[in-house]
């Protein structure tokens, strides 16, 4: 029977009296484009430790450049039989695999502490370093509190100072966590209102590029093992009395207004937004 075959195949068949009964409503999801907002925590950073952290660096990799042309020197010299002996080369083989640890230590704090930094191109890294030093430009890590990793790399951040939506933009994420365990990004904001200082906490919201999706409201979005589904309504056919439902998965990009902009969904398809529960 055709309500057999509904079951087997997951479908739910109602009646139009039924549909009155359970106040089924169905509807069309909206195309929607707009960025994700997700709102952060931002730690505005002291750009002394970033300068002495650059400082360690450079010396470290001084210091392991010069040990390695002292070795090759004494590696020919001790090649060629003159004016170096064995154990002059093993102390000097010594001396440069310590300052290689110490540059490798001081590059990978480096990158743990600044990492967006260090990817920077040269040119651009040093312009940067000249603003933060000067004070024009500010540093902050946003903290997405609750978060252990981000989807998409958010491009935009607003910081809310006093009332007062501050403009930054997103370097990248940032691969030491804060006390609060969460996910940080490295926010570089320019032109910030003065008296803003290292060690200011300040509300932020971060904004992905825009993205396209349907506008499903919460209550019609249901969740089992195997992710989001909604409820569609079938064509009807011709003589059939019976509105047929079957459940269809879509993918969750994020929350946006009083729902979630959802993936999977086209713009003739029916969803049901309200009774969906009755389902």
């Amino acid at each position: 029977t055709d309500t057999d075959s509904d079951q087997k195949t997951g479908l739910v068949s109602l009646n139009e009296a039924q549909l009155q009964a359970v106040g089924i409503v169905v509807e069309h999801a909206p195309a929607v484009k707009a960025p994700e907002r997700v709102e952060a925590l931002g730690l505005v950073l002291d750009p002394a430790i970033l300068i002495s952290e650059v400082g360690d660096l450079a010396a470290a990799q001084a210091a392991n450049g010069a040990a390695e042309a002292e070795l090759e020197r004494l590696r020919a010299l001790y090649g060629g039989g003159a004016g170096a002996s064995l154990k002059m080369l093993e102390a000097a083989h010594a001396d440069q695999a310590k300052t290689q640890a110490q540059s490798q230590v001081a590059a990978a704090q480096f990158s743990l502490h600044w990492g967006p930094l260090a990817t920077l191109p040269l040119g651009e890294r040093e312009r940067m370093m000249s603003d933060v030093t000067r004070g024009r430009t500010l540093l902050v890590r946003a903290d997405v509190l609750g978060h252990h990793g981000v989807g998409a790399l958010p491009r935009q951040a607003l910081l809310d100072v006093d009332g007062v939506q501050v403009p930054g933009h997103v370097l990248g994420v940032l691969r030491q966590i804060s006390e609060s365990q969460s996910v940080g990004l490295l926010v570089v904001v320019e032109h910030a209102p003065a008296g803003l200082g290292p060690g200011a906490r300040i509300p932020m919201t971060l904004m992905t590029a825009e993205r396209s999706g349907r506008l499903v409201r919460r209550d019609a979005l249901f969740y089992d093992e195997r992710g989001a589904y909604v409820y569609e309504r079938l064509p009807g056919k011709a003589g059939d009395s019976q509105a047929r439902f079957r459940p269809t998965r879509v993918k969750l990009l994020f929350a946006f207004d009083d729902g979630w902009l959802v993936d999977g969904l086209d713009d003739d398809d029916d969803i049901v937004v309200h009774g969906a529960g009755a389902l």
